[in-house]
């Protein structure tokens, strides 16, 4: 019982410093330059970078094939081919006055439009 007075305790000293002080600006500082400094070393000493898998243009597709023919899946696998091909997309068929998408229906395209913003 006793412990979990003490860890309470540090809980809302730690909760307080991180919220109501700036005292925990500059060791957060550090982490995050020890941290870029540590990826920008694993980059040097193997050649290859760190990369951010982004699960969401997967997570799109699977959401929106049960909406889409055969066809517009062929569509949508083209736009989300790359960040390129969803930048182009974006720009293009996008926003209120944007150009009806030839192969896919409206209210697809407006869906997928949503799901990339």
């Amino acid at each position: 019982m006793k412990g979990w007075i003490i860890l309470a305790i540090g809980v809302g000293v730690l909760y307080y410093l991180a919220t109501e002080t700036n005292e925990l600006d500059k060791p957060i500082a550090q982490t995050e330059a020890l941290l870029s400094q540590i990826e920008t070393k694993i980059h040097a000493m193997t050649g290859t970078q760190i990369i951010k898998v982004d699960n969401r243009i997967n997570n799109l597709k699977d959401e929106i094939s049960d909406r889409l023919s055969n066809a517009e899946l062929v569509v949508l696998d083209a736009i989300l081919a790359s960040e390129q091909s969803v930048a182009e997309y974006k720009q293009s068929f996008c926003g209120s006055k944007a150009p009806r998408h030839d192969d896919l229906s409206r209210d697809n395209q407006r869906f997928i439009c949503d799901k990339i913003n």
